[in-house]
């Protein structure tokens, strides 16, 4: 019975972001990224709070930057790998414009983040997390910028 109520809330989760996301005129893409976001980070940041709260800092922050990692390294290209292993060795074909721009973005925002914990002295302080949430927002910012609206974003990835 779980696993109906499961399926039923999952549909109507993608229904109802695809009736909103063309009510507002949010490209359907972004919409569900940012369902998809949410849905991930969630179990995260309940996970992550019960330990900070339990005092063990480090066990939060280091959960949470270990389970993106483990989804960047594992999540993404084992089912690409076992795809590629069933279709004789075949390429996976990704069309994203900009992939290089995102994947570069990706990397300066590991590098500032991994400098403002450095700065920080590897403690978490409230100054700290107003640097995340200001590279969160940038991020996110430029993300948006590259791709809405949809057909002319404002911001054309170079690369």
């Amino acid at each position: 019975l779980s696993l109906v109520w499961v399926a039923f809330f999952s549909l109507s989760l993608v229904e109802w972001t695809e009736i909103c996301s063309n009510t507002v005129g949010i490209p359907l893409p972004v919409a569900g990224v940012t369902i998809l976001a949410a849905g991930t980070s969630i179990p995260d940041l309940l996970s992550s709070y019960i330990v900070a709260k339990q005092g063990e800092g480090d066990m939060a922050v280091s959960s949470s930057i270990g389970s993106n990692i483990f989804d960047v390294t594992v999540g993404l290209p084992l089912p690409w790998l076992i795809w590629s292993a069933t279709q004789s060795g075949g390429s996976v074909p990704v069309e994203a414009q900009g992939i290089g721009f995102f994947i570069s973005l990706l990397a300066c925002m590991i590098a500032l983040v991994i400098g403002a914990v450095k700065a920080m002295k590897w403690q978490m302080t409230k100054q700290l997390g107003v640097i995340m949430f200001i590279l969160y927002f940038v991020f996110i910012g430029l993300f948006l910028l590259v791709q809405m609206p949809e057909h002319s974003p404002v911001m054309s990835a170079p690369f």
